[in-house]
């Protein structure tokens, strides 16, 4: 199961009120760490499932949401929790850094 996709229309019901923890990835298909990182990010999407939702949002497709969250630079991984930011990441950090990410939250 791949990360959901969402968009302006459904980023705030996917990400914002969701409980419990959610991992989005603010990329665009033009940025080459942004590929480097996405089956990565898909691989998490089927790890965490039932424990945490992982999501992709385009941020030349929904500019509102990466507006919101101040994201100047791709990619960039916010980890939310209940709806409210908890942590964040600019730049791909690696497999291991995105999966301590949010196992630093699923744990608290």
């Amino acid at each position: 199961m791949p990360a959901i996709h969402t968009d302006s229309t459904t980023f705030k019901a996917e990400a914002e009120d969701s409980k419990g923890v959610v991992l989005v990835d603010f990329f665009a298909t033009w940025c080459g760490p942004c590929q480097m990182s996405a089956p990565i990010v898909d691989k998490m999407a089927d790890e965490y499932a039932g424990k945490a939702k992982v999501l992709k949002v385009d941020v030349d497709q929904d500019r509102e949401s990466a507006m919101k969250y101040g994201v100047m630079s791709i990619p960039t991984f916010v980890v939310l929790k209940d709806g409210q930011e908890v942590d964040r990441q600019v730049g791909y950090p690696g497999e291991d850094g995105l999966k301590a990410m949010v196992a630093r939250h699923l744990a608290s």
